[in-house]
């Protein structure tokens, strides 16, 4: 009799819901210890519990992607990083970018255990954990992205003056950990926003449900700190950099027309600009992962702090998330497959793989010494 006096109550409802039968066998949330109820929004309660095989197939992906991520972004860091050919301040980014994806792999062994006790375990420590690895790779590859458009606007529109050196890269990398670090910090001190459960109860993110005011602003604040801004600097430095590079495209065709050539660009020239322009596909290429991957999450966080929360199911919610876990491992074979010198490595290195690239630079200096007779 003790059930029946639990049933549409509103919220009041469910701390008496928590401990009944249809609770405990039917709904999510059901195996959570009664001491740590209160981490479970009442928003997932009113679903069914996830089916042991839905964790499973969670688990599975979450386990391919960690492999390929891991595999993917080591061999990123072990070339960039112990190649001469690759030992560019631009290429500092890179293995920053690396390193950030690498950060999201740590939470994946909670998630895949997690799935198969179909809970998060640890509780508050467990979920503050995970969370913090995410949020610190989230936002920390957003604004890393920010800034290798920036080194690519200045390599390309000022190939001679405006390249970064070395210690300017090593302060712009400090920058994106310190920028990552405040939002990442604070939910877990319970000070401004918190970490909470989210879908199937095995993953934690930020509380983008709770009908706080200080938490709804905290809501707004990180997605304008770790999305909005980062998009706006890399849609201006990717604007800047196909306008400088149409008008220098423009200004050269102009000239030569009224000189009567071909082309006033030598053929070293050409290469090297070649290979500079392929390297910023590739970033870009990125950047646009980057968007498909944060933007489908960013919209159900908006939603669920300012919208319609019927419209987030448990289901709705995992398949973002699983969405931000898979640019991690993509970024690396994007490289694989566009990076003409990493490319280079890669064929001397793992051969096995199959890659063919010849050498850009090897290309150039080739081109320039057939050049140099004609012209004399």
């Amino acid at each position: 009799m003790a059930h029946n006096h639990t049933v549409d109550h509103g919220p009041l409802a469910y701390p008496f819901k928590m401990v009944s039968a249809e609770i405990q066998e039917g709904m999510l949330g059901w195996n959570i210890p009664p001491e740590h109820q209160d981490l479970v929004h009442e928003h997932w309660r009113q679903f069914p519990a996830v089916d042991k095989s839905s964790h499973y197939l969670l688990a599975l992906i979450y386990a391919t992607l960690t492999i390929f991520s891991i595999t993917g972004n080591g061999l990123v860091i072990w070339i960039f990083g112990t190649s001469k050919s690759l030992r560019s301040a631009s290429n500092m980014f890179i293995i920053n970018l690396a390193i950030f994806d690498l950060t999201m792999m740590l939470e994946m062994p909670h998630l895949i255990v997690n799935s198969f006790y179909q809970r998060m375990l640890g509780n508050r420590l467990g979920c503050d954990i995970y969370s913090v690895f995410g949020s610190l790779s989230g936002i920390g590859g957003a604004i890393t992205n920010a800034v290798i458009a920036y080194d690519r606007y200045k390599t390309i529109s000022c190939p001679i003056d405006g390249r970064i050196n070395r210690v300017q890269a090593s302060i712009l990398i400090a920058i994106t950990w310190l920028y990552a670090l405040p939002f990442t910090i604070v939910p877990m001190t319970g000070a401004w926003g918190r970490y909470v459960p989210e879908g199937f109860l095995t993953t934690c993110s930020f509380d983008f449900l709770s009908e706080d005011p200080d938490t709804k602003t905290f809501v707004a604040c990180i997605f304008v700190w770790s999305y909005v801004i980062p998009m706006s600097l890399i849609c201006t430095f990717y604007s800047k950099l196909f306008i400088a590079v149409r008008h220098h495209e423009k200004m050269l065709k102009e000239q030569a027309k009224k000189m009567n050539v071909k082309s006033l660009a030598s053929n070293k020239d050409d290469g090297g600009k070649s290979v500079e322009i392929r390297i910023a596909k590739v970033a870009f290429t990125i950047f646009f992962l980057f968007i498909c991957s944060w933007t489908p999450y960013g919209i159900v966080a908006m939603i669920g702090a300012f919208g319609d929360r019927a419209l987030l199911t448990p289901v709705v919610t995992m398949i973002p998330a699983v969405f931000c876990k898979s640019v991690s491992c993509i970024d690396p074979w994007v490289y694989a497959i566009n990076h003409p010198r990493f490319r280079v490595e890669l064929e001397k290195r793992v051969p096995w793989m199959g890659v063919r690239e010849p050498d850009p630079d090897a290309q150039s200096t080739n081109a320039s010494t057939a050049t140099t007779p004609a012209e004399a």
